[in-house]
């Protein structure tokens, strides 16, 4: 591995703070541009009825697929088209129920004015987002964006840093704000996010994992005591479920209610006590189509390690904690 000679070391540290000193700057600017026009311009992307199209060069065109995709995952279709490629067929994809946000730095980006007049003549309203107010593509646009800092961090002054940063950051600051006014749940950000972890923890609902039939601890309210312990230690859930015959839920009985009992009973009589006359009435139960984020939301409020699927007071099936465990979900 080569090194730089000891005689002349360079502090990469001193440089590196430097740059996030700078690009905080630059952020910091940014309020003064959440305005009148950054309404206008929500307001437009939330009636819109067809989908946003994004389009940038060079590292704007890396900054616009972000944005683009943020917009997609957070309830706002979108996608990004490169300006080149617009100018060369795929203008196409562009109808006039869509929106063109057009991100460049300088305002100034040839492809991009080239396209505009074809956007005009669509009546595709135009979005764009640039550094200089009085450019042309500001001049052009229904609504501009200032994304201005007061300098790149780039010592020469010359590569994209604070400003691509700004937009990206003022992109989000788009995305944020529709996502919120549309009312955008956390189930819709699932159904677009259905791979991996966060797939699994916000797609899976508990009648996928739950136990069920001969896999449940339940008794009849007129079973023993010495029944219940039985039941309790073959199904190893440390619960049992107290239902009629039509499994019509009665209460529940726990490891933990177990212990209470003989914390205060000396004398217990394990074959005459009926279960039904030491379980706790009701239970906590969720419905069959609960996520499973929000059955695990349930059980750590409620400090318990099992939780009850029903359907109109009937019996449906039962989660214990390490059921959703093993989903790895979590």
């Amino acid at each position: 591995m080569t090194h730089l000679s000891t005689e002349h070391p360079y502090d990469f540290q001193k440089t590196g703070k430097v740059v996030l000193q700078i690009v905080r700057e630059g952020l910091q600017q940014l309020d003064q541009y959440i305005n009148e026009d950054f309404v206008r311009a929500c307001e437009i992307i939330f009636h819109c009825r067809g989908k946003v199209i994004i389009m940038g060069m060079g590292k704007s065109g890396h900054i616009g697929k972000k944005i683009a995709s943020t917009f997609a995952s957070t309830g706002t279709p979108a996608f990004f088209i490169h300006p080149a490629e617009a100018n060369h067929g795929d203008l196409g994809m562009v109808c006039s129920d869509d929106i063109v946000i057009a991100i460049s730095n300088s305002g100034e980006s040839l492809e991009i004015l080239t396209l505009i007049p074809i956007l005009k003549r669509r009546h595709v309203i135009l979005i764009c987002m640039t550094s200089r107010p009085n450019s042309r593509m500001a001049d052009a646009a229904e609504v501009h964006i200032c994304t201005k800092v007061p300098q790149e961090a780039c010592s020469l002054g010359l590569v994209p840093t604070s400003s691509s940063t700004a937009t990206l950051v003022m992109g989000d600051a788009l995305a944020v704000a529709l996502l919120r006014a549309k009312g955008f749940t956390q189930k819709d950000f699932s159904l677009s996010h259905p791979g991996g972890a966060l797939g699994r923890k916000l797609l899976i609902r508990v009648d996928n994992i739950m136990r069920v039939g001969h896999a449940i601890p339940y008794l009849h309210p007129d079973a023993s005591l010495h029944q219940a312990l039985l039941t309790m230690t073959s199904k190893k859930m440390g619960v049992i479920v107290i239902c009629n015959t039509n499994k019509l839920i009665q209460g529940i009985f726990t490891d933990g209610d177990l212990r209470r009992l003989l914390d205060v009973g000396a004398n217990i009589n394990m074959h005459r006590i009926r279960i039904s006359s030491i379980m706790t009435p009701v239970g906590v139960r969720i419905k069959p189509d609960t996520l499973v984020i929000e059955a695990m939301n349930v059980m750590q409020s409620k400090n318990i390690t099992c939780i009850i699927i029903a359907e109109k007071n009937k019996l449906i099936g039962l989660v214990h904690i390490y059921d959703i465990l093993r989903t790895n979900a979590f």
